[in-house]
């Protein structure tokens, strides 16, 4: 009985939650900085989506170097939007996630994320973002970001 009241609930949360709002899709490309024990220097690329109005769910990676060695970064995040709609000025975020990032001459590590960041109006189909958090230590990151919309946006 408990089962099937909690999967019942799981199902209407899922709807609600879905049926809130614009869904978008999402590419991002950009450099990527990373202080912490191993510097991490390298150009990043990622995909997005927002299954609700302001929550998104990102993945990304890098390459980059880490004391002159060929290296590699990975993120998962989730970020909450303020103002996902919003046509013109900047729109804040904040987020949390996983990262991993590994190199020839070095151990792998991952680290916890938590980020704030601001991008160019997030309701129009391409914009500028920045980022700045911590991962083991102080992270940057800056980049565009193109966005596909439903057709009945405009």
């Amino acid at each position: 009985m408990r089962s099937a009241l909690a999967s019942s609930l799981l199902v209407v949360l899922a709807a609600a939650l879905t049926g809130q709002g614009l869904t978008v899709s999402e590419l991002d490309a950009g450099p990527l900085a990373a202080w912490a024990r191993y510097d991490f220097y390298g150009l990043s690329a990622g995909i997005a989506v927002r299954p609700t109005g302001q929550g998104r769910v990102a993945v990304s990676g890098a390459g980059g170097a880490v004391d002159g060695q060929a290296a590699v970064r990975l993120e998962a995040t989730a970020h909450f939007l303020v103002t996902p709609g919003a046509k013109s000025g900047v729109s804040p975020y904040g987020g949390i996630g996983v990262a991993y990032m590994g190199s020839r001459g070095r151990r792998g590590a991952g680290a916890l994320v938590a980020l704030l960041g601001v991008e160019a109006a997030a309701g129009r189909r391409r914009g500028w973002f920045a980022e700045l958090g911590l991962a083991g230590g102080l992270r940057v990151r800056l980049g565009v970001r193109w966005r596909h919309f439903p057709t009945w946006w405009s």
